[in-house]
Protein backbone atom coordinates (compact mmCIF):
# COMPACT_ATOMS: atom_id res chain seq x y z
CA UNK A 1 0.00 0.00 0.00
CA UNK A 2 1.50 3.44 -0.89
CA UNK A 3 1.06 5.75 1.41
CA UNK A 4 2.53 9.63 1.69
CA UNK A 5 3.48 9.69 5.07
CA UNK A 6 5.06 7.09 7.53
CA UNK A 7 3.22 5.46 9.96
CA UNK A 8 4.03 6.90 13.62
CA UNK A 9 2.17 6.95 16.96
CA UNK A 10 1.22 10.20 18.50
CA UNK A 11 4.18 10.76 21.38
CA UNK A 12 3.14 10.18 24.48
CA UNK A 13 2.44 12.42 26.61
CA UNK A 14 0.34 14.40 24.05
CA UNK A 15 -1.68 17.10 25.86
CA UNK A 16 -4.79 17.61 23.88
CA UNK A 17 -6.11 21.18 24.24
CA UNK A 18 -10.06 20.93 24.68
CA UNK A 19 -10.95 24.49 25.23
CA UNK A 20 -10.37 25.04 29.23
CA UNK A 21 -9.89 21.00 29.71
CA UNK A 22 -6.50 19.71 29.03
CA UNK A 23 -6.37 15.63 28.45
CA UNK A 24 -2.88 13.93 28.09
CA UNK A 25 -4.15 10.91 25.97
CA UNK A 26 -2.68 8.72 28.33
CA UNK A 27 -5.80 6.12 28.35
CA UNK A 28 -8.50 6.84 25.06
CA UNK A 29 -11.64 9.27 26.04
CA UNK A 30 -15.17 8.29 25.50
CA UNK A 31 -17.07 10.94 23.54
CA UNK A 32 -20.61 10.58 24.63
CA UNK A 33 -23.15 10.83 22.14
CA UNK A 34 -26.43 13.30 22.93
CA UNK A 35 -28.70 13.67 19.58
CA UNK A 36 -31.19 16.36 19.97
CA UNK A 37 -32.84 15.57 16.76
CA UNK A 38 -36.20 13.97 16.22
CA UNK A 39 -34.60 11.48 13.21
CA UNK A 40 -31.07 10.25 14.18
CA UNK A 41 -30.86 6.88 12.89
CA UNK A 42 -29.96 5.22 16.48
CA UNK A 43 -31.67 7.57 19.22
CA UNK A 44 -33.77 9.80 16.99
CA UNK A 45 -36.67 11.59 19.18
CA UNK A 46 -35.66 9.96 22.51
CA UNK A 47 -33.70 13.70 23.37
CA UNK A 48 -35.44 16.00 21.76
CA UNK A 49 -37.14 17.48 25.04
CA UNK A 50 -34.65 19.88 27.13
CA UNK A 51 -34.82 18.35 29.93
CA UNK A 52 -35.02 14.80 28.30
CA UNK A 53 -31.30 15.69 26.89
CA UNK A 54 -30.32 17.63 30.18
CA UNK A 55 -30.87 14.41 32.33
CA UNK A 56 -29.31 12.35 29.40
CA UNK A 57 -26.04 14.43 29.67
CA UNK A 58 -25.78 13.98 33.40
CA UNK A 59 -26.61 10.29 33.23
CA UNK A 60 -23.37 9.91 30.58
CA UNK A 61 -21.04 11.81 32.71
CA UNK A 62 -22.07 9.82 35.55
CA UNK A 63 -21.26 6.90 33.47
CA UNK A 64 -17.29 7.98 32.71
CA UNK A 65 -17.89 10.40 29.38
CA UNK A 66 -14.98 12.52 29.21
CA UNK A 67 -16.68 14.64 26.83
CA UNK A 68 -20.32 15.11 25.49
CA UNK A 69 -21.26 15.66 21.73
CA UNK A 70 -24.43 17.69 20.85
CA UNK A 71 -25.76 17.47 17.73
CA UNK A 72 -28.70 19.19 16.16
CA UNK A 73 -28.91 17.88 12.72
CA UNK A 74 -29.06 14.03 11.64
CA UNK A 75 -25.90 13.21 9.24
CA UNK A 76 -27.64 9.60 8.79
CA UNK A 77 -27.70 8.53 5.51
CA UNK A 78 -30.45 10.05 3.37
CA UNK A 79 -30.76 12.42 5.78
CA UNK A 80 -32.19 16.12 4.79
CA UNK A 81 -30.07 19.38 6.36
CA UNK A 82 -32.20 22.02 8.85
CA UNK A 83 -32.01 25.37 8.95
CA UNK A 84 -29.49 27.14 11.13
CA UNK A 85 -32.02 28.68 13.45
CA UNK A 86 -33.81 25.39 13.84
CA UNK A 87 -30.44 24.06 14.35
CA UNK A 88 -29.54 26.57 16.83
CA UNK A 89 -33.15 26.39 18.79
CA UNK A 90 -32.27 22.66 19.44
CA UNK A 91 -28.43 22.62 20.71
CA UNK A 92 -28.28 26.14 22.21
CA UNK A 93 -31.06 25.44 25.37
CA UNK A 94 -28.69 22.49 26.21
CA UNK A 95 -25.16 23.56 25.94
CA UNK A 96 -26.36 26.43 27.94
CA UNK A 97 -27.94 23.95 30.32
CA UNK A 98 -24.68 22.28 31.31
CA UNK A 99 -22.41 25.42 31.57
CA UNK A 100 -20.32 24.39 34.34
CA UNK A 101 -20.26 20.84 33.58
CA UNK A 102 -17.31 18.39 34.30
CA UNK A 103 -16.37 18.01 30.75
CA UNK A 104 -16.34 19.54 27.99
CA UNK A 105 -18.93 20.04 25.60
CA UNK A 106 -18.48 19.90 21.47
CA UNK A 107 -20.77 20.81 19.54
CA UNK A 108 -21.58 18.50 16.52
CA UNK A 109 -22.06 20.56 13.21
CA UNK A 110 -20.39 21.92 10.04
CA UNK A 111 -22.29 25.63 9.90
CA UNK A 112 -20.77 28.53 10.51
CA UNK A 113 -23.13 30.24 12.60
CA UNK A 114 -24.11 27.39 14.69
CA UNK A 115 -20.46 26.82 15.67
CA UNK A 116 -20.10 30.95 16.68
CA UNK A 117 -23.15 30.66 18.84
CA UNK A 118 -22.30 27.28 20.25
CA UNK A 119 -18.95 28.61 21.62
CA UNK A 120 -20.29 31.49 23.18
CA UNK A 121 -23.07 29.75 24.81
CA UNK A 122 -20.26 27.57 26.57
CA UNK A 123 -19.05 24.82 23.69
CA UNK A 124 -15.35 23.64 24.02
CA UNK A 125 -14.75 21.93 20.63
CA UNK A 126 -16.16 21.93 17.34
CA UNK A 127 -16.74 18.71 16.28
CA UNK A 128 -17.19 19.01 11.86
CA UNK A 129 -18.17 16.45 9.57
CA UNK A 130 -17.19 18.68 6.44
CA UNK A 131 -13.82 19.45 8.07
CA UNK A 132 -14.06 23.07 8.42
CA UNK A 133 -14.69 23.29 4.32
CA UNK A 134 -17.84 25.25 5.04
CA UNK A 135 -17.00 29.06 3.86
CA UNK A 136 -16.11 31.25 7.11
CA UNK A 137 -16.12 27.94 9.40
CA UNK A 138 -11.99 28.00 9.73
CA UNK A 139 -12.26 31.42 11.64
CA UNK A 140 -15.01 30.42 13.48
CA UNK A 141 -12.86 27.89 14.97
CA UNK A 142 -9.94 29.58 14.52
CA UNK A 143 -10.98 33.01 16.27
CA UNK A 144 -11.63 30.80 19.60
CA UNK A 145 -9.60 28.70 22.10
CA UNK A 146 -11.93 25.85 21.26
CA UNK A 147 -10.73 21.73 19.88
CA UNK A 148 -12.13 21.00 16.53
CA UNK A 149 -12.72 17.10 14.91
CA UNK A 150 -12.05 17.07 11.03
CA UNK A 151 -13.86 14.23 9.36
CA UNK A 152 -13.36 13.12 6.26
CA UNK A 153 -16.83 12.22 4.18
CA UNK A 154 -17.76 11.38 0.91
CA UNK A 155 -20.85 13.25 -0.64
CA UNK A 156 -23.27 14.57 1.57
CA UNK A 157 -25.58 12.50 4.07
CA UNK A 158 -28.68 12.74 1.66
CA UNK A 159 -26.66 10.87 -1.24
CA UNK A 160 -23.38 9.54 0.46
CA UNK A 161 -23.83 6.18 0.67
CA UNK A 162 -25.04 5.18 -3.10
CA UNK A 163 -22.12 4.97 -4.89
CA UNK A 164 -18.77 5.60 -2.50
CA UNK A 165 -16.21 4.83 -5.27
CA UNK A 166 -12.35 4.61 -3.52
CA UNK A 167 -8.83 3.57 -5.69
CA UNK A 168 -7.25 3.50 -1.90
CA UNK A 169 -9.52 4.45 0.62
CA UNK A 170 -7.18 4.21 3.39
CA UNK A 171 -4.82 6.78 1.23
CA UNK A 172 -7.48 8.61 -0.21
CA UNK A 173 -8.74 9.65 3.29
CA UNK A 174 -5.25 10.07 4.99
CA UNK A 175 -4.54 12.72 2.30
CA UNK A 176 -7.78 14.49 2.64
CA UNK A 177 -6.99 14.70 6.67
CA UNK A 178 -3.34 15.63 5.93
CA UNK A 179 -4.64 18.22 3.95
CA UNK A 180 -7.11 19.56 6.35
CA UNK A 181 -4.64 19.39 9.11
CA UNK A 182 -2.29 21.86 7.41
CA UNK A 183 -4.91 24.08 6.31
CA UNK A 184 -5.93 24.24 10.07
CA UNK A 185 -2.48 25.01 11.28
CA UNK A 186 -2.01 27.85 8.62
CA UNK A 187 -5.27 29.26 10.27
CA UNK A 188 -4.09 30.02 13.57
CA UNK A 189 -4.98 26.29 14.91
CA UNK A 190 -2.67 24.82 17.17
CA UNK A 191 -1.90 21.16 16.49
CA UNK A 192 -2.84 20.36 19.93
CA UNK A 193 -6.33 21.76 19.38
CA UNK A 194 -6.77 19.01 16.78
CA UNK A 195 -8.30 15.78 16.51
CA UNK A 196 -8.88 13.56 13.12
CA UNK A 197 -11.82 11.06 12.27
CA UNK A 198 -11.99 8.48 8.88
CA UNK A 199 -15.31 9.16 9.22
CA UNK A 200 -16.58 5.59 9.27
CA UNK A 201 -20.08 5.19 7.22
CA UNK A 202 -19.71 8.40 5.73
CA UNK A 203 -19.97 7.88 1.94
CA UNK A 204 -18.13 4.23 2.65
CA UNK A 205 -19.12 0.92 1.79
CA UNK A 206 -18.47 -2.11 4.18
CA UNK A 207 -15.56 -3.13 2.38
CA UNK A 208 -14.45 0.57 2.81
CA UNK A 209 -15.02 0.67 6.62
CA UNK A 210 -13.39 -2.56 7.05
CA UNK A 211 -10.04 -1.40 5.00
CA UNK A 212 -10.31 1.91 7.27
CA UNK A 213 -10.54 -0.18 10.24
CA UNK A 214 -7.84 -2.34 9.84
CA UNK A 215 -5.26 -0.25 8.50
CA UNK A 216 -6.31 2.21 10.91
CA UNK A 217 -3.29 2.35 12.53
CA UNK A 218 -1.20 3.98 9.46
CA UNK A 219 -3.96 7.22 9.94
CA UNK A 220 -1.80 7.94 13.45
CA UNK A 221 1.33 9.35 11.10
CA UNK A 222 -0.54 12.39 10.41
CA UNK A 223 0.43 12.86 14.30
CA UNK A 224 -3.15 14.12 15.49
CA UNK A 225 -5.49 12.00 17.40
CA UNK A 226 -7.30 9.80 16.42
CA UNK A 227 -11.46 9.69 16.83
CA UNK A 228 -13.31 6.89 16.03
CA UNK A 229 -17.25 6.86 15.51
CA UNK A 230 -18.74 3.54 14.99
CA UNK A 231 -21.23 2.92 17.40
CA UNK A 232 -24.74 0.99 16.22
CA UNK A 233 -23.08 1.90 12.65
CA UNK A 234 -24.69 -0.32 10.03
CA UNK A 235 -21.49 -1.64 9.26
CA UNK A 236 -22.02 -3.73 12.82
CA UNK A 237 -25.90 -4.54 11.61
CA UNK A 238 -24.08 -5.73 8.14
CA UNK A 239 -21.88 -7.92 10.11
CA UNK A 240 -23.91 -9.35 12.78
CA UNK A 241 -27.55 -9.06 11.05
CA UNK A 242 -28.42 -7.23 14.41
CA UNK A 243 -31.30 -4.10 14.46
CA UNK A 244 -30.00 -1.07 15.50
CA UNK A 245 -31.38 -1.43 19.44
CA UNK A 246 -29.02 -4.55 19.24
CA UNK A 247 -25.70 -3.59 18.45
CA UNK A 248 -23.85 -2.56 21.94
CA UNK A 249 -21.84 -6.09 21.50
CA UNK A 250 -20.37 -5.20 18.00
CA UNK A 251 -19.85 -1.70 19.45
CA UNK A 252 -17.54 -2.44 21.58
CA UNK A 253 -15.66 -4.79 20.15
CA UNK A 254 -15.76 -1.53 17.20
CA UNK A 255 -14.61 0.53 19.88
CA UNK A 256 -11.90 -1.84 21.57
CA UNK A 257 -11.00 -2.83 17.91
CA UNK A 258 -10.42 1.07 17.61
CA UNK A 259 -8.44 1.72 20.40
CA UNK A 260 -6.13 -1.70 19.24
CA UNK A 261 -5.41 0.45 16.41
CA UNK A 262 -4.66 3.49 17.75
CA UNK A 263 -7.65 5.77 18.02
CA UNK A 264 -7.60 8.37 21.21
CA UNK A 265 -11.31 8.91 21.06
CA UNK A 266 -14.35 6.64 20.81
CA UNK A 267 -17.57 8.62 20.00
CA UNK A 268 -20.44 5.96 21.43
CA UNK A 269 -23.67 5.89 22.71
CA UNK A 270 -23.92 3.58 25.55
CA UNK A 271 -21.08 5.15 27.69
CA UNK A 272 -20.57 2.95 30.81
CA UNK A 273 -20.07 0.09 28.73
CA UNK A 274 -17.98 1.32 26.82
CA UNK A 275 -15.71 2.41 29.97
CA UNK A 276 -16.02 -0.75 31.38
CA UNK A 277 -14.61 -2.58 28.32
CA UNK A 278 -11.99 0.28 28.34
CA UNK A 279 -10.93 -0.63 31.92
CA UNK A 280 -10.05 -4.30 31.25
CA UNK A 281 -8.13 -3.08 28.39
CA UNK A 282 -6.31 0.00 30.27
CA UNK A 283 -5.64 -2.43 32.90
CA UNK A 284 -3.95 -5.02 30.49
CA UNK A 285 -2.30 -2.58 28.41
CA UNK A 286 -1.18 -0.60 31.75
CA UNK A 287 2.74 -0.25 31.27
CA UNK A 288 3.40 1.76 34.49
CA UNK A 289 5.15 -0.14 37.54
Amino acid sequence: MNIPYPVSRILEPFMFLCGNFQFDLSRPLVMGIINVTPDSFSDGGQHLQRGAALAHAQQLIADGADILDIGGESTRPGSLPVSVQQEMDRVLPIIEGLRGAPVPISIDTCKPDVMRAAIATGAQMVNDINALQETDAMRAVASCNVAVCLMHKQGVPLTMQAQPHYQNVVAEVGAFLRERIAVAEAAGINRNRIVIDPGFGFGKTLEHNLALLRELKILTGLGAPLLAGLSRKSMLGALTGQEVTQRLPASIAAALIAVQRGAAIVRVHDVRATCDALKVWNAVHDTSP
